[in-house]
């Protein structure tokens, strides 16, 4: 094996792992400081009130937004956090997609993009592959990315698709 190849194979997997353990998911929180101890003679503190449920992931709200999305802010997200695997101009070609398997989505076939709902990409971008049954390493970026950063990457994904995406 000559030495050029077998450098970009080493680069693609060691961007690959740092991907996953460095730059995917959801960022930690800081743990919640302990709570004080009540005084004697308090009065016993109020019921609290449960807390509210967690959104359901198939609830995304993609296509609900106040805020319209705007795929040129799309576009510098989609590079940043999504060309590594699924390529710069989406051909599931990207750097790290040599190391992984199954290999990432195809951003640019709009025979299989335009199909999918808006609401759709959304969960997947946010939960992660895992969350529609598909491979566990699309990460979550929820952690990363704001609900309209999603959404604008969304609307930038719809510019790639040959043949173009109809709304």
């Amino acid at each position: 094996m000559s030495a050029i190849p077998r450098i970009t194979l080493t680069t693609a997997v060691a961007t690959a792992l740092a991907l996953f353990a460095f730059g995917c998911g959801e960022q930690s929180e800081a743990p919640a400081p302990a709570p004080e101890k009540p005084a004697k003679d308090a009065a016993a503190p109020p019921a609290a009130k449960a807390p509210a449920p967690a959104q359901k992931p198939d609830t995304a709200p993609a296509e609900s937004a106040a805020v319209e999305a705007d795929a040129a802010a799309g576009k510098a997200d989609y590079q940043i956090f999504c060309a590594t695997c699924h390529g710069p101009s989406g051909g599931g070609d990207g750097l790290a997609a040599q190391a992984l398997d199954p290999k990432p989505a195809k951003h640019n076939d709009g025979n299989y993009m335009n199909p999918l709902k808006d609401d759709y990409l959304f969960q997947v971008i946010k939960f992660g592959g895992a969350s529609v049954g598909k491979s566990p390493t699309m990460a979550p970026m929820g952690g990363s990315l704001s609900d309209q950063q999603i959404r604008n990457v969304i609307a930038f994904i719809r510019t790639l698709a040959k043949p173009p995406y109809q709304p």
